[in-house]
């Protein structure tokens, strides 16, 4: 009973230590037919981002309140993510970032494409920081505005991955 007791409170002290740390991020890209928009919309912890931020060089960044800091992660990120559809590179436009409790969001659209067959997406944001970072991708509907979801899922091998129509 004594060593239940001794595991239960080092455990209390142990988890913040440990469980900061998600390294898992999502995105969803979704074909909007009433915007007329394929939007991007990428979710990461905020704790995760901040870590993030002051390994990439600024030990001082404050993701939470800095909107410099913000931008860079928010730069970092679409370097990392390439989307191409029928083989053809897409450029999204930077529409921008926000925090939403836990999580920081930034978001990226492009027009609508008229047809696509296939949507292949590079996504290693993170990566190069954690091996064993997780980007999830959900691709949710298509261009004749079915509702399906395709996922992708990037760890550290996934270079490329693409999703036929």
């Amino acid at each position: 009973m004594r060593k239940l007791a001794i595991l239960i409170i080092l455990g209390a002290f142990m988890a913040p230590s440990f469980g900061h740390q998600i390294k898992s991020a999502i995105t969803t890209v979704l074909f909007n037919h009433n915007s007329t928009n394929l939007e991007v919309m990428h979710r990461f912890y905020l704790h995760d981002a901040e870590h993030a931020v002051s390994v990439m060089g600024d030990g001082k960044a404050d993701i939470h309140s800095n909107p410099e800091t913000q931008q860079r992660f928010m730069d970092y990120v679409v370097q990392r993510f390439e989307l191409q559809i029928n083989n053809a590179p897409v450029a999204l436009n930077n529409i921008g970032y926000e925090i939403d409790g836990k999580f920081l969001w930034i978001y990226q659209d492009t027009p609508l494409p008229e047809q696509v067959e296939k949507i292949a997406v590079q996504h290693s944001a993170l990566q190069d920081i954690w091996s064993e970072q997780i980007n999830t991708v959900n691709i949710e509907g298509d261009a004749e505005g079915n509702k399906a979801i395709n996922t992708l899922t990037f760890r550290e091998s996934a270079k490329l991955l693409e999703v036929e129509f």
